[in-house]
């Protein structure tokens, strides 16, 4: 099983390299048993045998200590809809909304164990390139909302960014104009 790699450790503070393609089978297990991971901790039956596992979204490379441009994504979107479900590797933020968006209960990250209150302004709308690694292929995503502060969130990891890092520190409960609480 995986180990996460907490906020204090110097690796969380680094910028990750970009992966080589088409990707190596080392790389292209670890995306798979990242995804894994994530799915597990979303399993009470899981956690109730593996109670250090706390549940996630979004799970980084540099999140097991590995310093490599691959984030995985996954969660439930009701019964109406499939999960979001996104292996991504080299993802790279290519356009961004004028208008902002915040988790109204604040974030958190399978990372971080300490409380940091306070809103994390990110953008409401963002396109994002990647290359899919269950796909096989290079994709261009447009992501809103939830979907988009998720990607964001894990994508920041590659560059060192932590969530609490993008909590304004005089005022962290601000609610920018043109931003929404979701």
């Amino acid at each position: 099983m995986l180990k996460i790699v907490k906020d204090t450790d110097p690796r969380m503070r680094k910028k990750c390299e970009p992966v080589a393609l088409p990707l190596s089978e080392e790389h292209d297990a670890l995306i798979h048993e990242m995804m894994r991971y994530l799915k597990d901790s979303q399993d009470p039956s899981f956690r109730e045998k593996h109670p250090s596992v706390r549940e996630g979204v979004g799970l980084a490379a540099p999140q097991i200590g590995k310093l490599l441009r691959m984030i995985v994504v996954y969660y439930p979107r009701g019964d109406k809809y499939p999960p979001v479900e996104l292996a991504l590797v080299n993802p790279k933020i290519v356009t961004n909304s004028i208008r902002k968006a915040y988790l109204q209960n604040g974030e958190g990250c399978l990372s971080v164990d300490a409380d940091h209150p306070g809103h994390v302004i990110r953008d409401f709308k963002i396109k994002v390139r990647a290359y899919d690694a269950f796909a096989k292929q290079d994709v261009e995503l447009v992501a809103r909302g939830y979907d988009a502060i998720v990607l964001q969130h894990e994508i920041d990891h590659l560059d060192g960014i932590l969530f609490y890092d993008r909590i304004p520190k005089d005022n962290p409960f601000a609610e920018p104009p043109n931003s929404e609480a979701i």
